[in-house]
């Protein structure tokens, strides 16, 4: 098991982390199965969706802030509410397979964390399940 330290800047945005997690494949030396990914946070979440258009992130911000928006009458103390559900509706873990040392993305495809209540350092852990042969 490995561990990604993605750093954030903002309070809310959407981090492109397929180079990291490529990175991390290729150091490890791991060649075949799947790449397991777990966010240890709450008010973060891991997605796949397409990278080659930054208005895909911007949308998705956008639709995340008008479905569960900061200001809403939350109860929960800390004044993050939004991201506690922003997180929830992506979920905590990816699974990626992995062929001769490669994520098997498709074309467009890009791994992002969302963070929902920055900046701070997040962590992401990478499990490499290993294939049958």
């Amino acid at each position: 098991m490995q561990a990604l330290q993605i750093v954030t800047a903002r309070r809310e945005e959407m981090l492109d982390i397929t180079g990291a997690v490529a990175e991390l494949v290729h150091t490890q030396g791991w060649e075949r199965g799947a790449v397991h990914l777990f966010c240890t946070h709450t008010t973060c979440g891991l997605t796949i969706n397409e990278g080659a258009d930054p208005d895909v992130k911007r949308d998705l911000i956008r639709f995340f802030n008008e479905i569960a928006p900061l200001k809403h009458g939350w109860s929960h103390a800390e004044g993050n509410t939004d991201a506690h559900i922003r997180a929830s509706l992506l979920g905590t873990s990816l699974l990626v397979p992995l062929d001769g040392g490669r994520l098997c993305l498709g074309r467009w495809q890009s791994i992002y964390l969302y963070e929902g209540d920055g900046p701070r350092t997040r962590t992401v852990i990478a499990q490499l399940l290993r294939a049958e042969d």
